[in-house]
């Protein structure tokens, strides 16, 4: 098991110098940031005192600080170490608040609730003036979280390789790790499996998968699609950067009796060789990093054969939010996904057409990556007890929760959606390679 500790910009666990009590803190090796509050630059944390107070109690939230009554209606907010609360959120904004939660100095009757309604609001919840400042107080991610070849492999291995267990505790048995497609809602947790196959059938209808077709996956994951096509008669190569799930998958595919159809490979897309009648690639685009999307969309366009097609699935976000937060370093990007961005669709037809790439087909449907989170936090809450005995410690556990919580309420909000598209060649550009 790996935990994904914070770093420095230079790569380093991040460590505090010792205080009376830090040191006697069972976090304070595995969790320097949570296990106290950082030193707020002056006026800070009373400044987010203010704002913070002011924004939550207009909203339709149930708002308790510390020993005050209660105020409002909705999700609660219960704030058990104000101080606390209020100097990380002065000191580092929304990185603050989450680890606020991971050191649980607040919680919630229910987080995706509260969650949502301040996602809602997300606009509403700072002063338009003091937002234009937003610049002078945000944290730069960390120049170590740039996903060059080495980078990436760093990246992916804090979240992937945590422990395949961890993951098959709260995924279903298709072990697929992103959004599956629904026939009605709420969505039962025993239809899941067969949404996850609906979302590939529909990827691999959209690349025309079929008996001989060549075909390309950029993220294996621990290998559903690989079977679902090897299963129609493609031969498959798929390329992860996790050992983990390179390892898995390749159990899986052998147990299926496919493996002389399907090649998993430890390999960057960056490192792609040959043409494919299809390349299909599941919410990968979100680990690539801005600075690399050129580089990304060129591999995709080098890796289809003439007349192949492209299937990607990808969870966008709107174009200005994207932009504002390009660079930012955020609660997700230090704990959950290092080097990440969730594109914009404006973004992925910009970068698809300077690769010479066009979008034929593009489907939103966010409303069921809200519900495929909810059975996987609904899951991970009941084998409480079976993560533990993994190794992974209460603080991990609580940001895992508050993880698949703010994952769900950005799609509740509509702050976030997840696409299917399908891309091509653009003809229109000449004759081709």
């Amino acid at each position: 098991m790996t935990l994904s500790l914070p770093r420095t910009a230079d790569g380093h666990t991040k460590r505090h110098a010792a205080a009376v009590d830090f040191d006697a803190d069972p976090r304070a090796h595995a969790w320097p940031d949570v296990a106290r509050p950082p030193a707020a630059p002056f006026g800070h944390a009373a400044v987010a005192r203010r704002l913070v107070r002011r924004a939550v109690t207009a909203l339709p939230l149930r708002c308790r600080f510390g020993a005050e009554p209660p105020r409002g209606i909705g999700p609660s907010l219960t704030v058990h170490d104000p101080d606390a609360f209020f100097r990380r959120i002065g000191a580092q904004g929304l990185i603050g608040f989450g680890e606020s939660y991971m050191a649980g100095e607040w919680d919630s009757d229910d987080l995706t609730g509260l969650l949502t309604v301040l996602a809602v609001h997300v606009d509403d919840l700072v002063p338009a003036p003091l937002r234009r400042l937003r610049g002078a107080w945000v944290q730069r991610r960390p120049e170590a979280q740039l996903n060059s070849r080495a980078g990436a492999r760093e990246n992916v291995h804090r979240h992937y390789d945590l422990s395949n267990e961890l993951f098959a505790l709260f995924l279903d048995e298709t072990l697929s790790y992103s959004s599956a497609v629904f026939t009605s809602f709420p969505a039962r947790r025993g239809s899941l499996p067969a949404a996850q196959h609906r979302k590939i059938d529909r990827l691999l209808d959209l690349a025309c998968v079929g008996p001989g077709k060549r075909v390309l996956e950029i993220g294996t994951g621990w290998g559903e699609l690989a079977l679902r096509a090897a299963d129609r008669g493609a031969q498959v190569t798929t390329v992860t950067l996790s050992a983990e799930q390179q390892h898995l998958a390749r159990r899986r595919i052998a147990a299926a009796g496919l493996a002389d159809r399907v090649d998993v490979e430890l390999r960057d897309y960056r490192d792609l060789e040959g043409r494919y009648d299809a390349v299909v690639s599941v919410e990968m685009i979100e680990a690539v990093g801005r600075d690399f999307w050129p580089t990304y969309f060129g591999a995709l366009r080098d890796a289809v054969a003439p007349g192949g097609r492209i299937a990607l699935q990808s969870i966008t976000m709107g174009h200005e939010r994207m932009l504002g937060t390009a660079r930012t370093h955020t609660w997700i990007s230090k704990y959950v996904f290092p080097g990440g961005l969730i594109p914009s669709r404006e973004a992925i037809e910009a970068h698809a057409a300077g690769a010479g790439l066009r979008i034929v087909s593009d489907q939103g449907y966010g409303d069921h990556y809200a519900q495929t989170l909810c059975l996987w936090r609904e899951r991970f809450a009941e084998r409480a007890e079976a993560v533990a005995a993994l190794g992974f410690d209460a603080t991990f556990r609580r940001m895992w929760e508050f993880y698949l919580a703010y994952s769900e309420a950005g799609f509740r909000a509509r702050y976030l959606d997840v696409r299917q598209l399908l891309l091509t060649e653009d003809v229109s550009l000449g004759a081709g390679r």
